[in-house]
């Protein structure tokens, strides 16, 4: 892939305005990887081969370590280089960096064939699935976190979600990410349900920009925070007896302008009623891909505003699967269950993948769910260890996202249970130790 000399990134090197450009990709565990490129150097690799790496990057776990057995990539096979691919229409200026540019890539092998099990391929694969069937779909991502001070102590006390006092007793740090609209498109900031705790809601896109998006604003975050000398944290559940912190994600179909999900007689379209069956019948599946951690499941507990069970209604936030019949530009799913630790490309694949199983088979859900659905229905997987069970029984979900694909993803998910499981924590010895 080349830029044209249309690209904007062409035009600003030719014009001496960019010093680097960051090529970046991501792994599994959605951490941002790439290298910086000099400036100079960029346009003739871009064109060519692509910038290479080692294979290991998508054979690690969320602490780096290599987990044997995954994929092409690892051990297996000699950690065979990888290429980084830019996609030109990915390319923006780093607010925080005059000068440089960052651009992201897919994962190629030495063939330049897609890496068919890097998280970029796969919601590209589930996407050009849903494109067989005649659909697009248009996505929505809200990420939360919790700004901190770097050794990790609170910054703020008290819970005052909406409040415009709290927020500006964060700037100037959230006045920065409300101006990352080059970068990524931010549609509104708000403090959340727990001190420090902040949410962000994205602008709707096309399924692939809205996962990228997505993969930015946490890596943007994380850097402003950083240069405002304080700390932001995308792990799922911080703090005992504090609000966990999600990654939501809305849903419609189209047909190029024409919006699917447009209410039928007030209620849901055919259409919209089939992507609600299919995603509440792999919801158990799906789970593992949006809470992929041992502390994601710390998160999902009763009277949380995070569901634990598989459940669907209107405009109630206690159901799992919320259904917002508005307008017909703006009727959509919105999925609650995703923790803001989850890779957004893995999530948005998932939740399509399950989309496009219910559109295939014709899935129709039960009624609607009224009034506080917190405790009603079957109860979705409650530790990282039942979600891993769960998404390996689903050969329908797998088989949609790429078997292999799912088969290294689950395997580095069990080692993060496995390890979990190897280490004895405070709480252990402080109940255990004199009574046992």
């Amino acid at each position: 892939m080349s830029n044209g000399p249309a690209s904007p990134l062409a035009e600003a090197i030719a014009r001496g305005q960019v010093t680097d450009v960051e090529v970046a990709w991501p792994d599994h565990s959605g951490h941002v990887l790439g290298k910086r490129i000099p400036a100079d150097r960029f346009a003739g690799r871009a064109a060519g081969a692509g910038f290479s790496f080692c294979g290991a990057a998508l054979a690690w776990n969320t602490a780096g370590d290599v987990e044997p057995g995954v994929g092409s990539y690892g051990a297996d096979a000699g950690f065979p280089d990888l290429f980084a691919i830019p996609d030109p229409a990915t390319a923006r200026p780093l607010p925080w960096r005059p000068g440089a540019w960052q651009v992201l890539a897919d994962v190629a092998d030495q063939h330049r064939h897609r890496a068919a099990a890097s998280p970029r391929a796969v919601l590209r694969g589930v996407i050009g699935r849903l494109d067989d069937l005649g659909y697009t779909a248009r996505v929505g991502v809200e990420l939360e976190c919790f700004v901190l001070r770097p050794d990790g102590s609170f910054i703020q006390d008290g819970v005052h979600a909406y409040s415009l006092e709290k927020s500006n007793e964060l700037d100037p740090l959230l006045s920065a990410i409300a101006q990352l609209e080059a970068y990524v498109p931010v549609e509104g900031i708000l403090t959340e349900y727990g001190p420090g705790q902040v949410e962000v809601n994205l602008a709707h896109a096309d399924a692939l920009a809205a996962a990228d998006d997505a993969f930015r604003l946490r890596y943007a975050i994380k850097e402003l925070a950083r240069r405002h000398g304080l700390l932001a944290t995308f792990m799922a559940k911080p703090f005992t007896g504090l609000s966990g912190s999600s990654s939501h994600v809305h849903v419609s179909l189209w047909q190029q302008d024409k919006p699917l999900f447009a209410p039928a007689g007030g209620s849901e379209s055919p259409l919209a009623r089939q992507a609600v069956g299919g995603l509440l019948s792999h919801l158990p599946a799906v789970t593992l891909f949006g809470s992929p951690t041992v502390n994601s499941y710390k998160r999902l507990v009763p009277d949380a505003f995070a569901p634990i069970t598989a459940t669907w209604g209107g405009d109630n936030r206690t159901a799992a699967i919320r259904s917002l019949v508005k307008t017909p530009e703006s009727s959509r799913i919105e999925l609650r269950t995703g923790s803001a630790d989850a890779n957004p490309y893995w999530l948005v694949a998932a939740i399509l993948a399950a989309i496009v199983s219910g559109l295939e088979s014709g899935a129709e859900p039960a009624g609607r769910g009224d009034g506080d659905l917190s405790g009603r229905a079957e109860p979705l997987p409650a530790t990282l260890a039942d979600a891993l069970a769960a998404a390996r029984q689903d050969k329908v979900l797998a088989d949609i996202l790429g078997p292999d694909a799912v088969h290294d993803f689950a395997l580095l998910a069990e080692s993060e249970w496995r390890e979990y499981n190897r280490q004895v924590t405070s709480w252990e010895t402080e109940r255990y130790l004199r009574r046992a």
